[in-house]
């Protein structure tokens, strides 16, 4: 705590970094930020964007990137996208800010930011294109969380020839995201030819009854092969959860 206060009355840190290492959050006028989920569970902090204004979300990924050095947003539309880069150019101008239109996924980083390294790849699947979504939000928080991301787009199983011609590389992976719509067979598939973790992420994509998500849904809960499932749409959980079964390998292989 000494050296909190000192460092803050030397001006060498900020109140938010300052509250983030005393409280393990910072204060916005929009929200608190949660500065020490990373350390206490090993999931970065995101901030979910849908139903946000772009200044809102705009200030809560400065917060992340003053507190943290990096920065994680979900879900994220253009306009917000703008306003997150527009208020970093000022407040951290060596900052760098990717974002993912399709995937709706923003990520920004400060200059002395350091990225964690994990000796672990997850393979993210998706059984088409209209899965990339869902399946590239996994893949940013993979990433984020610091494992190798092994993508295999487009191998559904209506042309079930595509996913056979990938197998050798999903087996070498040591986790794995499958994404997929309309009856959601693709996770149920995989997982009876892979023996790695097999983490089903049903996508709301299809026709009429059940093509909300809600087919692939109950198919992968109702999967005879083991796997994993999240909630339709929720790439965050599904790379999340992949990233704590990498980081459990990685640990295992650093002994």
């Amino acid at each position: 705590m000494h050296e909190t206060l000192r460092a803050l009355a030397a001006g060498e840190i900020s109140v938010a970094e300052a509250e983030s290492r005393l409280a393990g959050y910072a204060t916005g006028e929009n929200g608190r930020f949660d500065a020490a989920r990373e350390s206490r569970n090993g999931v970065p902090e995101a901030v979910f964007a849908e139903g946000k204004p772009p200044d809102a979300v705009a200030e809560l990924v400065a917060l992340a990137v003053e507190t943290t050095g990096r920065g994680l947003a979900t879900r994220v539309d253009p306009r917000s996208a703008e306003a997150v880069t527009d208020r970093l150019a000022r407040e951290f101008p060596e900052a760098t800010v990717e974002y993912d239109e399709i995937a709706r996924v923003l990520t920004a980083r400060a200059a002395d930011a350091s990225l964690p390294s994990l000796d672990a790849v997850v393979g993210v699947v998706t059984a088409g294109t209209v899965d990339a979504g869902p399946a590239g939000e996994a893949a940013a928080v993979v990433a984020a969380m610091g494992a190798r991301v092994e993508r295999y787009d487009d191998v559904g199983v209506a042309g079930i020839h595509r996913l056979v011609d990938e197998l050798d590389g999903l087996r070498e992976a040591d986790v794995l995201v499958v994404a997929a719509g309309r009856e959601g067979a693709l996770p149920t598939v995989v997982a009876g030819l892979v023996d790695v973790p097999v983490i089903g992420l049903p996508v709301a994509s299809g026709y009429g009854h059940g093509g909300d998500g809600e087919a692939a849904l109950a198919g992968l809960l109702q999967s005879c092969t083991v796997l994993s499932v999240v909630n339709i749409d929720a790439g965050f959980v599904a790379g999340a959860q992949a990233a704590l079964v990498a980081r459990t390998l990685d640990a295992a292989r650093r002994e």
